[in-house]
């Protein structure tokens, strides 16, 4: 916890902090097809609940961008009263992987899949808020947002469309201000020029809609537990406890190199965004996920200990309970506006162009999974891009070499490298290839790793050999 020393500088980061998520929360709600002020209560769990623990200092949780998709399918297949019992299971399960000291595991997924997953969800992100910036009602899944694309121009409201570009402009230019106007959050900014100039010119654009805080909390009731019954849940609870536990430990990495404090305890931080996470499911709201945008502007607002992502969640709640009116003059428009720009962001250009030139296999595999979670879904992609990663490491791992030694009358086969069934042909071939000598003597002193079919393939290609007596001269 903070001294006296360190308590101003922790007081100001929450301040910044918080003007940064809460745009944010209200558009990844909105985008998620749930209450603008579920994002709100995510957030609110993200700081007075998950920022107690100790996994990492100055991380901050909240409402992702990454998880919208996958929230907003749920919602669509089981309805809202059942997404808090499927956030309740991710939660819960994301506990028994920390339980079980998981965390450190996730570093081990390959870099090309949690980049295709992103440029995946933000390509799905770009196609259903350019809908949403022009004010049109989306058709359906991504392909056939997509399909429509070329009728949306003739469906636009123009005066949304303009807010929502307005506000990605400032987004943009933003970047390029003054350290000190840039301590005001790039997005709060072009919310807040949007919602002006569309009370100013009076111009009749769908707003966010507001319920209240306590109406929109809807605590699942024991019937809609029913729905754990389906396998398509369930992989949906798998996903989101798979998908936001990797983008927290993998934001956590992040973080960590861009402070000289403490570093992230790995399992400590999935226990704590598991409990999050099952408080969330409690309260009907939003999944929660480390967010590298604000645990980004926290670092560089100064903060010190975690007492800045605690307070953080004080003012959203302050906020939630004494201003939700202001919420009812935003535009839609500009909400989108600001997910379209958290969109493009997730691309990963650079990282394409620097892998095609390095290593053009996971190159293939990050496109291949973005295309894959635009084509299909977010966990059907995302399981298709690992297992073209494993397969491909298995691949390269086979290495297998053939070398003939004449010994006198006799040859000497070796075997060099990892036999495995996915080099089994090529061993084959290898061996079915080597002259018929008067004797052969296979040595396998040089695998590192034998599976049991080339053991089998290997056995039966000695027995047709002529063998030395005894057949002792197998290795």
């Amino acid at each position: 916890m903070p001294g006296p020393g360190s308590f101003r500088a922790d007081f100001g980061a929450s301040v910044v902090v918080a003007l940064v998520a809460l745009p944010l929360c209200v558009g990844v709600a909105v985008a998620s097809g749930v209450p603008a002020e579920l994002g709100i209560v995510t957030g609110v769990v993200g700081g007075l609940v998950t920022g107690w623990f100790r996994g990492s200092a100055l991380q901050v949780s909240g409402p992702a961008a990454g998880l919208t998709v996958l929230v907003y399918e749920a919602v669509s297949s089981y309805g809202l009263p059942a997404l808090g019992v499927l956030v309740l299971a991710a939660g819960l399960l994301q506990l028994v992987m920390g339980a079980l000291r998981l965390g450190r595991w996730f570093r081990a997924i390959s870099l090309a899949v949690v980049h295709g997953m992103l440029a995946g969800i933000g390509l799905v992100l770009i196609t259903g808020q350019l809908y949403a910036l022009g004010g049109v009602d989306a058709p359906g899944p991504t392909l056939a947002k997509l399909g429509g694309m070329h009728e949306l121009g003739a469906r636009a409201d123009w005066a949304a469309v303009a807010l929502g570009a307005g506000t990605v402009a400032v987004l943009v230019v933003w970047r390029r201000m003054p350290a000190r106007l840039r301590l005001v959050p790039g997005a709060l900014v072009g919310v807040a020029l949007a919602t002006g100039a569309a009370e100013l010119l009076r111009l009749p654009v769908e707003r966010v809609r507001v319920t209240g805080v306590l109406a929109a909390v809807a605590p699942p009731d024991w019937g809609d537990f029913g729905v754990l019954a389906s396998v398509g849940a369930v992989g949906s609870v798998v996903a989101l406890a798979l998908i936001a536990s990797a983008e927290t430990l993998f934001s956590a990495a992040a973080v960590d190199r861009m402070h000289d404090g403490p570093r992230t305890e790995y399992d400590r931080e999935l226990i704590a965004q598991g409990v999050g996470n099952t408080v969330c499911g409690v309260l009907g709201a939003l999944p929660m996920t480390a967010v590298i945008v604000r645990s980004a502007a926290n670092v560089e607002a100064g903060a010190r200990t975690r007492a800045s992502r605690i307070l953080h969640g004080v003012w959203l709640l302050l906020f939630a309970a004494a201003f939700p009116q202001v919420l009812e003059v935003v535009p839609l428009a500009a909400l989108a506006g600001v997910l379209l720009h958290a969109g493009w962001k997730l691309l990963p250009a650079r990282a394409v162009a620097a892998l095609w030139r390095t290593h053009r296999g996971e190159a293939v595999v990050l496109v291949v999974t973005a295309v894959a979670i635009v084509a299909t879904s977010l966990f059907e992609g995302v399981l298709l891009g690992l297992g073209l990663a494993v397969a491909k490491a298995a691949w390269e791992t086979s290495h297998v070499h053939i070398e003939e030694v004449w010994e006198g009358e006799g040859l000497c086969v070796r075997v060099v490298g990892n036999a495995s069934f996915l080099k089994l042909p090529k061993l084959l071939d290898s061996l079915e290839a080597v002259p018929h000598a008067a004797s052969v003597r296979l040595d396998l002193s040089g695998l590192r790793h034998m599976d049991h079919a080339c053991l089998t393939a290997l056995e039966g290609w000695e027995r047709k050999r002529t063998p030395l007596p005894g057949r002792e001269g197998v290795v």
